[in-house]
């Protein structure tokens, strides 16, 4: 058996449940942070990852999986296990973190059996479960086990999204939009593909994080909402033909502004053929654009050239948002060290607001683009 590392006293111990393959799945990109010691404040001690260590081992994938973790075996003492009840108990004073990275469907019961296991924060990716009911319901198991959930919306700590916000409060009657992108083909194989591998639906998933931006800073919340006015001429729905060849439907590009009963407005712009650049817009009282800054940005583009040369074959969204899954991570294991706040860090009650918007906002988007 591996021996394995040991975290300072101002370290988390973390395990990584949910790998993936390497180049292509999250978890992964998280671990090769970790274990370049890009989060000071966590030290990757053990990954849990039950397909490419059972059934998965021989398929796509497999083969990559198995050097990644020879490698990282070798190299940073990590334990791989097949499931959180096999990872050895925390031992006392050292504080245990779960980073959970695998399938929505599967968080209620890895919440779970990350609190048996004795953590105490546990980093949830988003949208954190399919439902509202389950988060409401894991909000609870945590708290009665006095642990701490935090949420994995990096767009919460991006420099676009700050520095809009900055320069907006300096800009008397201005006004945010928030505009996501994706690098989908405008046509029925692509969008269709699309359409079926996120089935839960555009708000959910691509949108899910501008979402928890406005529970997070603007006080949107389902009770909240004054008004919501879609952009019908932006916006569009298709119901498309998904490889099974079951149809679905959903928005492939939504634009709407909300108010606020306590006087707040901001708008949401996301389109999955937009192409790879995401940003924020600060517009004027007269409605003129006067700020913008872009994800990524100058800076951010001589990162991804690194990136894409140490990492060649890797999902490109890894490179643009590197810096921010870095701060989200230190954030929450620091927390989880020493105690200090996780600033800016979403929690679970962010996570409930983000979904309840979703699910309050899609029947209505899709009734009036029916209209």
């Amino acid at each position: 058996m591996t021996e394995v590392a040991t975290p300072s006293p101002i370290q988390a111990e973390v395990i990584l449940v949910g790998c993936g393959c390497p180049l292509r799945g999250m978890g992964w990109y998280h671990a090769v942070q970790m274990l370049g010691n890009e989060c000071p404040s966590a030290k990757l001690c053990y990954i849990v990852e039950p397909w490419f260590l059972g059934a998965g081992a021989s398929g796509p994938g497999g083969a990559e999986f198995a050097e990644f973790k020879s490698k990282a075996e070798a190299d940073n003492q990590v334990g791989f296990y097949t499931s959180l009840s096999d990872v050895p108990p925390v031992t006392d004073g050292v504080k245990r973190l779960a980073l959970i990275s695998g399938r929505t469907i599967d968080n209620p019961r890895l919440l779970g059996e990350a609190i048996a296991a004795g953590c105490s924060v546990i980093y949830l990716e988003k949208p954190g479960a399919t439902t509202v009911a389950e988060l409401e319901t894991m909000k609870k198991q945590a708290a009665d086990a006095n642990v701490e959930i935090c949420m994995g919306y990096n767009k919460n700590v991006c420099k676009y999204v700050r520095n809009a916000r900055e320069f907006a409060a300096s800009t008397e009657g201005s006004h945010v939009t928030f505009v996501s992108n994706n690098t989908y083909e405008n046509n029925a194989s692509s969008l269709g593909e699309c359409f079926e591998r996120n089935a839960e639906g555009m708000l959910k998933n691509m949108a899910i994080h501008e979402l928890a931006l406005l529970a997070s800073f603007y006080d949107v919340t389902v009770d909240n909402i004054e008004s919501v006015e879609v952009d019908k001429a932006f916006s569009s729905m298709q119901t498309l033909a998904g490889p099974s060849g079951k149809e679905f439907t959903d928005f492939d590009k939504v634009k709407f502004t909300i108010k606020t009963k306590t006087g707040k407005q901001v708008s949401v712009q996301a389109d999955r053929c937009g192409g790879a650049t995401s940003y924020a817009m600060v517009s004027d009282a007269d409605g003129n654009e006067v700020f913008r800054h872009c994800m990524p940005d100058e800076e951010d583009e001589a990162n991804v050239s690194v990136l894409e040369a140490k990492y060649p074959g890797a999902m490109p969204y890894f490179f643009s948002q590197d810096p921010d899954y870095t701060t989200v991570k230190e954030r929450v294991a620091k927390l989880c060290a020493t105690g200090e706040e996780a600033k800016d860090i979403a929690t679970i009650d962010i996570a409930i607001s983000a979904l309840q918007i979703a699910e309050y906002l899609t029947p209505m988007m899709q009734k009036e683009l029916k209209a």
